[in-house]
């Protein structure tokens, strides 16, 4: 069977559009090796993961294990979120350490204590858009935004209502101090890299 074959298949398939039936398919597609596949507002993206982008994730990481199990970690795996179809690959995920993976085998959005995004110029504009808000709605409380062409971090915290309540910038160098939220640490952004 061809991957033409394939979409007339699903095509002519009644399927009610879920993020298990959305995935299923992309499963099916020969997605390049080295990209990363999300499903953001029913829409689907793929993004190349470059070393400098694997680089600032490891580091990330690796600081987080000071407060995180291995186990409470997770970096590029499913996580459904609320809102319309959206199946994000988070960067990094810590999670709190009575998580419990759903029936599905899928991490729960609400267990979510902290998540980072290392935009790619491709789909920036859904880490500091669509999924900072969705983040929100789902009362994520520490989001992220590390963006290696202009060098520098963007921490948003206090989600209430849907929305990011506070948002502090720096540039590389600049620690991000996460002491006042529940991640409880300082995460060191000298040695992340610049694209």
């Amino acid at each position: 069977m061809t991957v033409l074959d394939d979409r007339i298949e699903m095509a002519e398939e009644s399927v009610e559009l879920t993020l298990d039936v959305m995935f299923e398919w992309l499963e099916m597609l020969p997605v390049p090796e080295g990209y990363k596949t999300e499903i953001v507002g029913g829409h689907v993206f793929m993004s190349p993961q470059r070393h400098h982008h694997f680089e600032i994730i490891l580091d990330i990481l690796e600081q987080l294990r000071a407060k995180y199990s291995r186990k409470q970690l997770a970096s590029d795996v499913r996580i459904d979120f609320p809102g319309r179809l959206n199946g994000f690959a988070c960067d990094v995920a810590a999670l709190a350490d009575r998580s419990v993976k759903d029936g599905k085998g899928h991490w729960r959005y609400r267990d979510i204590e902290f998540v980072a995004e290392v935009i790619s110029k491709d789909t920036a504009a859904n880490d500091y858009g669509p999924k900072r808000d969705t983040y929100a709605l789902a009362e994520v409380p520490v989001y992220l935004v590390v963006d290696p062409y202009a060098g520098e971090w963007h921490l948003h915290t206090l989600p209430e209502g849907g929305k990011y309540h506070a948002c502090v910038s720096f540039g590389f160098g600049e620690d991000v101090d996460l002491t006042g939220t529940v991640v409880g640490l300082t995460l060191k952004t000298d040695d992340f890299p610049r694209d």
